[in-house]
C-alpha cells in the first residue's frame, strides 16, 4: 500500500516537471535506495532458509572380522557386514515456523527502511530544490535592489556635485552597493553548492547543470493536523518498522521458550551380510536438556527484555513522530501567515515609501539615512518573504517525508 502512495506521489503520469524528472531520476540512481533495495532483496531469502529442513545425511561402511580390508569375514561371522545407513534431523515442533516468521518479520523491516530511505532521499531532492529556488530568488532580489542603489548613488553624486549633499551620503551609497556585492557572492557560492547537492543525490557529476527552479508561488495547505497524524500512524515506515520489530521480538522470545523442547534425528540403515540374511536397523535419537536449562533461562531473559526495549522504542519512535509533525505543521501555518502578511502588506507598503522617499530625495525634502533606511526596510521585507516560502515549503517537504502524503503540486 504504501509503495502505491509514493509512486503516486512521486511519479503522476503525464508531463513531469523539472523537480518530478529529478526525483525520478533520484529513486533509480541513488546509492543509497539501492542499497536498500538490495538489503531488502537479501532479507526476503532468510524465511525461505529458516523453514527448510537440515540436510539428511547418509554414511556408507563396513565392519571386517580377520583383516582390515572390506568383505573380510562377510558371510562367516555374525559381525562382519556392509551397508549403508542414512539419517535425518527433525526439530522440534514449531521451531522452524518460529524461525521462519522472525526472519518474515526481519525482511518486513528492512521493506519499511527500504521506503523511507525513499522517502528521505526525495525530500533531500526537494528541499535541495527549493533551496536552490530560494538562492535564485534572493539573487534576483539583489539584482534589483543594486539598480535601486545605482539610482540612489547617482543621485548622491549629483547632489554632491552641487554641495546639496555631503560626502558621507555618497559613501553610504558605495557602502550599500559594496554589500549587495558581497551578498551575490556568496549567494553565487549558495547556488553551485544546491546544485552540487542536486548531482550528488542523483550520482551525477557534481558539475551537471542543474535547470534554474521555475518561479513558485505559495498555495495554502488544506490537510488538517488530525489527518497527517492519522496518515502516519497507519503508513508511516517509520512506525511500520518499529511495529514489526516488536512482532519480531515477541516470535523470538516464543522459540527462546521452545529452544528447551529435544530436536530428534531418524536413521536408518541397511547391511550386506554375505550369505546370511541382511541386517535391518533404525534409530531414534534426542537430546537431553539436562545442561541447557540455565542458558534456556538466561535466553528467555534477554528476550523478554528485549521485547520491553522494542515497544518502548516503538512508543518512543511514535511519541518523536508525532511531535515533528505538528512542529512542522505549525510552522507551516506560520510561514504561511508571514507570507500573506509580506506579500500584501509590508512589501507594498515598503515599495511605495521607497519610491516616495527617492523622489523627496531628489528635491531635498528628507535626508539621505532616511532614503537608506527606507530602502533598507524594502530590502529586508522582501528577503524575508522569500525565507517564508522556503520555510512554508521545506516544512511541507518534511510532512510529505513523514506521512507520505502529498502535499505539494510540483
Amino acid at each position: 500500500m504504501f509503495q502505491v502512495l509514493l509512486l503516486a506521489l512521486f511519479l503522476a503520469p503525464g508531463e513531469k516537471s523539472e523537480i518530478k524528472k529529478l526525483i525520478d531520476e533520484a529513486i533509480r540512481r541513488n546509492p543509497e535506495i539501492l542499497a536498500a533495495q538490495k538489503k531488502l532483496e537479501a532479507a526476503r531469502q532468510r524465511p525461505a532458509m529458516e523453514a527448510s529442513l537440515p540436510d539428511p545425511m547418509f554414511s556408507a561402511g563396513y565392519a571386517a572380522v580377520g583383516g582390515p580390508l572390506p568383505g573380510q569375514g562377510l558371510g562367516r561371522e555374525p559381525m562382519a557386514r556392509l551397508g549403508f545407513m542414512a539419517s535425518q534431523t527433525l526439530p522440534a515442533a514449531g521451531k522452524r515456523d518460529l524461525r521462519s516468521r522472525i526472519a518474515l518479520k526481519d525482511a518486513g523491516a528492512a521493506e519499511q527502511e527500504y521506503w523511507q530511505v525513499q522517502l528521505s532521499v526525495v525530500a533531500r531532492v526537494k528541499t535541495a530544490w527549493h533551496t536552490l529556488h530560494h538562492t535564485y530568488a534572493m539573487l534576483d532580489l539583489v539584482a534589483a535592489n543594486r539598480v535601486l542603489t545605482e539610482r540612489m548613488l547617482k543621485v548622491a553624486e549629483a547632489r554632491y556635485a552641487v554641495g546639496k549633499a555631503s560626502q558621507a551620503d555618497l559613501l553610504k551609497a558605495q557602502t550599500q552597493f559594496t554589500l549587495l556585492e558581497a551578498k551575490s557572492t556568496k549567494l553565487e557560492q549558495e547556488k553551485h553548492s544546491r546544485e552540487a547537492e542536486v548531482n550528488a543525490l542523483l550520482t551525477r557529476g557534481l558539475d551537471t547543470p542543474v535547470p534554474q527552479p521555475p518561479e513558485m508561488v505559495g498555495v495554502e495547505n488544506t490537510v488538517s493536523l488530525a489527518q497527517l497524524m492519522e496518515q502516519a500512524q497507519g503508513w508511516s515506515p517509520l512506525i511500520l518498522r518499529e511495529q514489526r520489530n516488536v512482532e519480531r521480538t515477541q516470535l523470538a522470545l516464543n522459540l527462546a521458550r521452545k529452544e528447551g523442547s529435544p530436536d530428534y534425528t531418524v536413521s536408518a540403515g541397511y547391511y550386506n551380510m554375505g550369505t546370511m540374511p541382511p541386517l535391518f536397523e533404525a534409530r531414534l535419537d534426542f537430546n537431553l536438556p539436562f545442561f541447557t536449562r540455565a542458558r534456556q533461562r538466561a535466553a528467555v531473559a534477554e528476550q523478554a527484555s528485549s521485547l520491553e526495549a522494542a515497544r518502548r522504542g516503538y512508543q518512543a519512535t511514535g511519541n518523536t513522530l508525532m511531535f515533528r509533525i505538528k512542529n512542522d505543521y505549525l510552522m507551516s501555518g506560520a510561514s504561511w501567515r508571514l507570507l500573506r502578511i509580506y506579500s500584501t502588506t509590508l512589501i507594498p507598503q515598503a515599495t511605495l515609501t521607497v519610491e516616495s522617499s527617492m523622489a523627496a530625495y531628489e528635491t531635498g525634502q528628507v535626508d539621505f539615512t532616511t532614503l537608506l533606511t527606507n530602502l533598507m526596510t524594502l530590502l529586508d521585507a522582501e528577503q524575508s518573504y522569500h525565507e517564508a516560502l522556503m520555510d512554508y515549503h521545506i516544512s511541507l517537504v518534511r510532512l510529505e517525508e513523514m506521512t507520505g502524503m502529498q502535499l505539494l503540486e510540483e
